[in-house]
């Protein structure tokens, strides 16, 4: 947890003698729990709430445990113990983001997906899109009921978005830092109860350390959704394209199809709650259906995890 590395090499640095208090609670540490009877008569008691102010310290079942020993031990090891050490974590957690930019590919695939939007707004795109979808599309519907058509369509979506965000998506990562932002949020309720002003000062300065994992955060969300969006659009277009949607000439006759509480016989194109087509609510109920299936069937689950 390169945060604590750089929380302690802090405390180090603003303060010479925490170093021999935190070698102590390292040293008092039983499997990493220790108690403020074991270590008060070397370590003030001042000292002692700072590590645990800081998150160095956290409740643990029989006491206080360290959060991350081996980053606690690590910054006193590597010398962090003035600024320059310092902004060398810190440089070492930007890295850590910096691994999980997007590739090349990654780059390609939100480029080709922004000029999928425009295929919904310029009928000759969305056409060609249209017509190259229908090589492998077109069988298919003329084999089945457009309703089963589009119901294997949603259930397609659902299975590679549920994988691609299963593998694209750092859930572990995503996790530490929500982890982050709540110990931090916790830390600030305590320096306002304790009117520390001083603390809450620092408290902002790291908060505003953290906006650039935020960032990356974002990143690591987003990733996986412009993968869904390249493969998810050109299903869509087709169905637009199919159907005639926006002004264009229909290409298929897909039937009329019966939904609860609004009747029998309806337009694809009809509206079924406010704007929203038949169509549309056909694909979205299916979709959310398959892929709760999907996601329970293989046993994943995408929401963020701590380490």
């Amino acid at each position: 947890m390169a945060r604590i590395e750089r929380t302690v090499g802090d405390l180090v640095a603003d303060d010479a003698e925490m170093r021999d208090a935190v070698e102590t609670v390292l040293t008092r540490a039983d499997d990493g729990t220790v108690h403020w009877a074991d270590v008060r008569e070397e370590v003030s008691s001042g000292h002692w709430g700072r590590l645990i102010e800081k998150g160095v310290l956290v409740d643990g079942e029989e006491g206080f445990e360290l959060a991350d020993p081996e980053a606690t031990r690590a910054a006193l090891g590597n010398g962090a113990t003035d600024a320059s050490a310092t902004a060398s974590g810190h440089a070492a957690d930007d890295d850590e983001i910096e691994e999980t930019t997007w590739s090349i590919y990654d780059k390609g695939a939100a480029a080709v997906t922004m000029a999928f939007f425009v295929a919904y707004a310029w009928q000759p795109l969305r056409d060609l899109i249209g017509g190259i979808m229908d090589v492998a599309l077109g069988p298919l519907e003329q084999a089945l009921p457009f309703y089963a058509v589009v119901m294997i369509l949603a259930m397609a979506t659902g299975l590679y978005s549920t994988l691609l965000q299963a593998n694209l998506m750092n859930t572990e990562k995503m996790g530490q830092y929500q982890q982050q932002m709540k110990d931090l949020q916790n830390r600030r309720e305590a320096a306002k109860e304790r009117d520390d002003q001083e603390e809450l000062d620092r408290l902002q300065d790291e908060q505003m350390e953290m906006m650039g994992d935020q960032l990356g955060m974002f990143k690591e969300q987003f990733r996986p959704m412009v993968w869904i969006m390249f493969f998810t659009i050109p299903v869509f277009l087709w169905m637009y394209w199919a159907l005639g949607i926006g002004g264009g000439t229909q290409h298929i006759d897909p039937g009329t199809i019966t939904i609860p509480l609004r009747g029998a016989g309806l337009d694809w194109r009809d509206p079924a709650i406010g704007p929203v087509q038949v169509w549309i609510l056909w694909y979205f109920v299916c979709s959310m259906g398959f892929t709760q299936i999907i996601r329970k069937g293989l046993n994943i689950n995408i929401s963020p995890s701590p380490s």
